[in-house]
């Protein structure tokens, strides 16, 4: 028996408005809250303040193009972890590097089937969801340590 699929929190951040609502059209019926940003001035703004489960990340925006806000984000303490997905048009296998030379998770080439965006998006949300619960365990072994050690200084 599998365990339950835990919606996230995805920031959608594309310049196309009929992108966007593609990709939400695909998310939102998993139970996903979705997010969206315009351009990637917005996404990194929108990322620094909503901290979502994933960012599914156009390359070809304005203000910002997609490789320097990934860039951005991977710099952050805040954001470093949250796993970007690249969704893109451009199909080079040097497009590909450079945005895996940027720090993406993953990439997609549109037209996004939605099946593989639905696969990729549950395993990097899975991801993000076991690495929280780890941080969060080792940092109450981390209290549970600290506590002991007092314990042991006062006898």
């Amino acid at each position: 028996m599998s365990e339950p699929r835990k919606p996230g929190r995805i920031l959608i951040a594309d310049d196309n408005q009929q992108n966007r609502d593609l990709l939400e059209a695909y998310l939102a019926p998993e139970g996903h809250h979705i997010l969206m940003a315009v351009d990637g001035k917005q996404t990194l703004e929108v990322a620094q303040a909503d901290e979502p489960d994933l960012i599914l990340l156009d390359i070809m925006m304005p203000k910002l193009s997609g490789y320097e806000v990934c860039e951005q984000l991977k710099r952050e303490e805040g954001t470093r972890d949250i796993p970007v997905l690249m969704v893109t048009a451009l199909r080079e296998m040097g497009d590909i590097e450079k945005a895996v030379a940027a720090g993406a998770d993953d990439f997609l080439t549109k037209p996004v089937h939605r099946l593989e965006l639905l696969t990729r998006v549950r395993s990097l949300i899975r991801v993000r969801h076991l690495k929280n619960e780890r941080d969060r365990l080792l940092a109450y072994l981390n209290e549970v340590d600290a506590s002991f050690a007092r314990d042991r200084a006062v006898k």
